[in-house]
């Protein structure tokens, strides 16, 4: 008999279907009501209250990107209010990413061990509170401004590191895909949104401050819907299909365990690639557009005294919010059809919907002087693309690492993709610009054309992510098995700093504790 502690391993390749495909099809055969019964009698939670609590959790979600992208929205009105330049304008949203990855890991600890309901609600009422200060800071204190920026990122840290966890201790299989895949909607839908809702309040108001009133006032009622429908689901009871808890390691355990998990690493560096691309484009997307409209002659600039009222920035919101619903749809029906014959449909997909997506960002950014209609085509056919990944992301993270370590992965796959994707790439984008602009006489076509070729980079890191995600689809498979077995008792993990030694493991040398030699 196979020793618990040896590891599993995927041999099958990687565009093929594997042996154990019929073995598993027979296991997701089984009735999804009686799984629904099974999960109600776990949790003591009932379907309909459960589908209540992700309806929660995607408001929130929804509110978060709204408030993110209201800055975009209203980006040029900013510049002009503080003075600033491109370089300082990146600043704004690396300020909040920088504070928001910095804090995950810390929430991402305290979600694997204390109640995820209270943290959240604590986490968005200072969310709400900093936003709405930030609407009164005075035009001589950009600094200030910047500073409650990276402050916003403590509420975001506090609920997205833990809200899909809730979610997977809730639901499994393709029920649990389902409900990712509504969550995660909120992100193209709620960034739309606050590119919509901030041109329209500044419009209505004729100032761009109210812009940045919207969403706390909805940060209150969110916080109420936390308290009052929310219920704390037990960790992983729905996979282990026991009420007894699992065991905790140490913090430093998990992080190198994680560090191990080439799956998740692997998605979490493809992840980057998405993050750097759509935080790019959601900065600065509308000032490039207000920017070619202005080199071709096809709208005058605006008074120095007025808001700049443009429709870029409502066109690109309804686009933002249209290819999400597409994409993220989309990409987990496309994913949950191709199962079937390809366990490793997750990570293609996604590796199709990046590689797919970045020429077609590319020629939105080549062709904007000559047809703004062609640039919007392209831009909502490679925004369609870039979408697909969203809740695919989020699910292979689910399947490939164990309960008890998923808030801490979310908190570190934030963090890494934050860090190396959109926490620099408006800052980047931004300096690139001002670096091409300095070499030119000051124009409006000057203006266009750095941040034109400064935005040519995204779809260059299209193709690197893309690249990372077809490395993910190798080792995908061994990775959920092993997740599987250990959550269903039959796979153990070596106690802390329990000795190992060589064996030899389908012609290979292993190493493997020396408990499992013994036994």
């Amino acid at each position: 008999m196979a020793s618990p502690w040896l590891p599993y391993a995927d041999t099958a390749p990687v565009l093929s279907q594997p042996d154990d495909t019929e073995d598993e099809e027979a296991l997701q055969a089984k009735p999804e009501r009686e799984d629904e019964a099974d999960v109600q009698t776990i949790t003591g939670i009932s379907t309909s209250h459960a589908v209540r609590i992700v309806g929660v959790l995607f408001f929130v979600n929804l509110l978060n990107y709204m408030d993110r992208f209201t800055v975009a929205g209203v980006l040029p009105d900013i510049e002009k209010f503080f003075k600033i330049d491109d370089s300082k304008s990146g600043l704004i949203q690396t300020v909040f990413i920088c504070s928001y990855m910095v804090l995950a890991p810390i929430f991402g600890y305290l979600g694997d061990r204390y109640n995820r309901k209270y943290l959240m609600c604590v986490g968005i009422t200072f969310w709400s509170g900093v936003t709405l200060g930030s609407s009164f800071i005075p035009q001589e204190y950009y600094g200030l401004l910047l500073l409650t920026r990276g402050l916003v990122g403590v509420g975001e840290a506090s609920y997205s590191t833990i809200a899909p966890t809730i979610i997977a201790d809730l639901f499994v299989g393709d029920r649990r895909s389902r409900m990712l895949s509504i969550f995660y909607f909120a992100i193209p839908v709620g960034s739309g949104l606050g590119y919509i809702v901030a041109s329209q309040v500044k419009t209505l108001a004729g100032d761009w401050h109210w812009a940045l009133r919207v969403t706390p006032g909805l940060g209150l009622l969110a916080v109420l819907l936390l308290v009052f429908v929310v219920r704390e689901p037990p960790r992983g009871a729905v996979e282990t299909h026991s009420e007894v808890p699992l065991q905790y390691t140490s913090w430093i355990t998990d992080l190198r365990a994680l560090s191990s998990n080439r799956s998740f690493v692997l998605s979490s560096l493809g992840f980057t690639a998405v993050a750097f691309v759509t935080g790019s484009l959601a900065l600065w997307a509308p000032a490039f557009l207000y920017r070619s409209r202005l080199a071709n002659g096809s709208l005058q600039p605006c008074p120095s005294a007025e808001a700049c009222n443009t429709s870029d920035s409502l066109i690109f919101g309804i686009i933002t919010c249209v290819t999400g619903v597409l994409g993220v749809g989309s990409g987990v029906e496309i994913s949950r059809r191709l199962q079937r014959s390809n366990p490793r449909a997750d990570p293609l997909v996604c590796a199709a919907g990046l590689l797919g997506s970045a020429p077609f960002l590319f020629l939105a950014v080549v062709s904007a002087q000559g047809s703004i209609v062609a640039t919007y085509v392209f831009i909502f056919i490679g925004e369609t693309l870039l979408s697909l990944n969203w809740a695919i992301v989020a699910d292979i993270l689910l399947y490939v690492v164990i309960p008890t370590r998923r808030s801490t992965a979310e908190a570190f796959q934030i963090l890494l993709s934050h860090l190396l994707g959109d926490a620099g790439s408006p800052a980047l984008i931004g300096l690139i610009s001002d670096r091409i602009q300095r070499n030119r006489p000051p124009s409006y076509m000057s203006q266009f054309r750095s941040l034109e070729y400064a935005l040519m980079a995204c779809a260059f890191v299209g193709v690197i992510g893309g690249g990372f995600f077809l490395a993910t689809a190798c080792f995908i498979q061994a990775d959920r098995k092993r997740t599987e077995l250990y959550a269903q008792g039959q796979l153990n993990e070596p106690s802390e700093g329990e000795d190992r030694i060589v064996v030899p493991q389908r012609g290979r040398s292993t190493k493997v504790p020396v408990s499992s030699v013994l036994i």
